[in-house]
């Protein structure tokens, strides 16, 4: 086992794997940058470190100063949370050359599983159903024979990346030059990747997602699944373990083939693998190599602790239970608390002036936030994660409503009251919606 491990993220995540080290007796380095001096992560950890500027490129994605950081440390392992640089191949290697192991499945897996026409490639030989779609695209010229060899609607994809960047739908022909120079751009400055291929869009889908596990030894084990219909500009914002309404056949089928799609590329640790779900028929999307921010539902349901055991399988440790073990009785929700006003969906930061948790039997608060912290305008909107499980789906709408109706965020513009509307919108509560939701509330 590691006997430390440096932390290449910052927030709610950075919290979350200081708190598994802490309970594994693993030590732990925080890294940070200047707009993070307060942060409660580099509060946490043993030891912290500032490594450059409040902007994501001259601190937390400068991978020359978390190695010179993890190596002065003595560092034998590199966590790197979700986003930022968990699922950069080149900062994979880096690791690699330098004998620190990267808390994930590896370059080579990272690499393949990151380009979404090398998956999907994958996906098709491991027998698991794909969308209809093309090769990269040169120019836009080749994206209008495609148009036209795919039938409109059709979304086009950054081959590299993810977040919900680098992706527009094209309803018609007539809007495609557009689209593809933006999408090309938006690629290009996000990813340092501007290739894009096209995909048939289809409307009116469900999104849902398989939570893997698996270990050097060659066992993989399927956690469960989640719904994640619920987006704005394709980000997530209320997550759900079960999806609810799927058919027991529709299940068993998506997680064979998840573990097909595991064993093909020799996938190690934690990792999701997303599907598009319309009617009795699913089809890949792609694969997160790293720990998803919704893994919290997965293991409110499951009873096992996720970021424990993508420790426990980096560091070559086997799987020590089995899928009947992993429990399925359960249902919990997530909503993601964004620093973002309700209606317009405005961005904010500011002061923490009152913050008051909810608690209770199964409810959850993953967070980094705390009274007088004050949120900086650099990084990602989400100040954290309400979590409620029940034993059945219903309970846990009623748990969510009534932590949401606790919950007290002074200072800081966020989305809650969003999130309480929710709770009590009809397609949502009968559990039969899709991705289409918050377009259909007006938002």
């Amino acid at each position: 086992m590691f006997e430390k491990i440096l932390i290449a993220n910052r927030g709610e995540v950075a919290v979350r794997v200081i708190r598994a080290c802490k309970e594994m007796g693993i030590k732990t380095v925080a890294v940070y940058s200047e707009a993070d001096r307060e942060a409660l992560h580099v509060e946490m950890a043993d030891e912290s470190y500032c490594i450059g500027g409040s902007l994501l490129k001259d601190s937390y994605l400068n991978m020359n100063a978390i190695l010179t950081v993890a190596k002065k440390t003595n560092a034998n392992a590199i966590h790197p949370g979700y986003g930022m640089l968990s699922e950069n191949p080149d900062f994979a290697r880096l690791c690699e050359e330098n004998g620190i192991t990267l808390i994930g499945p590896g370059s080579a897996v990272i690499e393949k599983m990151g380009q979404k026409e090398i998956a999907r490639n994958l996906a098709t030989k491991a027998g698991v159903p794909v969308t209809p779609g093309s090769d990269i695209l040169g120019n836009s010229r080749d994206a209008h024979k495609a148009g036209e060899m795919l039938g409109y609607p059709v979304i086009l994809k950054a081959r590299a990346g993810g977040g919900g960047k680098g992706i527009r739908i094209v309803r018609q022909e007539s809007e495609l030059d557009d689209a593809f120079d933006q999408v090309k751009k938006e690629a290009g400055s996000s990813f340092n990747d501007n290739a894009i291929f096209m995909e048939k869009y289809l409307e009116n889908v469900k999104h849902v997602e398989v939570q893997i596990l698996g270990d050097m030894q060659g066992k993989v084990l399927v956690l469960g699944d989640r719904d994640c219909s619920v987006q704005r500009k394709n980000q997530k914002l209320i997550e759900e373990c079960p999806a609810p309404v799927l058919s027991s056949e529709l299940r068993s089928r998506m997680y064979e083939a998840s573990v097909r799609l595991a064993l093909e590329v020799g996938y190690v640790t934690v990792g999701t693998i997303e599907y598009l779900v319309k009617g009795n028929s699913f089809y890949f999307m792609e694969m997160n190599t790293r720990l998803q921010v919704e893994h919290s539902v997965t293991e409110m349901v499951s009873g096992i602790d996720i970021v424990e055991w993508q420790i426990r399988t980096a560091a070559g440790v086997a799987i020590g239970f089995s899928q009947e073990d992993i429990s399925t009785r359960n249902h919990a929700i997530e909503c993601r608390i964004c620093a973002e006003n309700s209606k317009t969906f405005a961005p904010s930061a500011g002061k923490v002036e009152l913050l008051h948790v909810p608690g209770g039997v199964g409810v959850r608060f993953d967070s980094a936030l705390y009274t007088n912290y004050v949120v900086p305008p650099f990084y990602d909107s989400m100040l954290g994660k309400l979590i409620v499980c029940a034993q059945t789906r219903d309970g846990a709408i009623r748990k969510m409503k009534t932590a949401l109706s606790e919950f007290v965020l002074v200072g800081v513009d966020n989305n809650r009251d969003m999130h309480m509307e929710f709770m009590n919108n009809n397609r949502f509560v009968i559990g039969n919606y899709d991705t289409s939701i918050l377009a259909l509330t007006g938002r």
